[in-house]
């Protein structure tokens, strides 16, 4: 599985981004895996952002994003969204792809998913 994100940026807080995650897999069908967006800010550990069931749609986020942030995904670009409105600068960090075989609301640590892209920065001046 291969993992690229892209999308992130310098932005003032109150504003939007959309961050993309374009994924391929060989093997496995799409419909088998979850798609999740980790973060790390400076300092800190990385933490859960949002997944995405890609058969069903179903989605899980933190709770902190909840209200703000939306996953979604487009089928034939391959590619999961993060939409993110309103941003804090509590929001800077790295955001990080990831993907796993399988589903459940539980698949929130880190060490649930086997397959990560390489980040993008996203930085909320106040």
């Amino acid at each position: 599985v291969q993992l690229q994100a892209s999308g992130g940026g310098l932005v003032q807080a109150g504003g939007s981004l959309r961050l993309s995650c374009a994924w391929a897999t060989s093997g496995r069908t799409f419909s088998s895996y979850a798609v999740a967006w980790f973060r790390r800010a400076p300092g800190k550990e990385r933490e859960f952002v949002a997944a995405f069931r890609w058969s069903g749609g179903s989605t899980r986020y933190t709770d902190s994003v909840k209200g703000r942030f939306a996953i979604s995904r487009d089928n034939a670009k391959n590619t999961v969204y993060l939409q993110m409105n309103g941003l804090k600068p509590e929001d800077t960090a790295g955001y990080y792809c990831a993907a796993r075989v399988g589903w459940s609301v539980y698949y929130t640590s880190s060490a649930s998913y086997g397959y990560w892209g390489r980040g993008t920065l996203v930085t909320v001046s106040s």
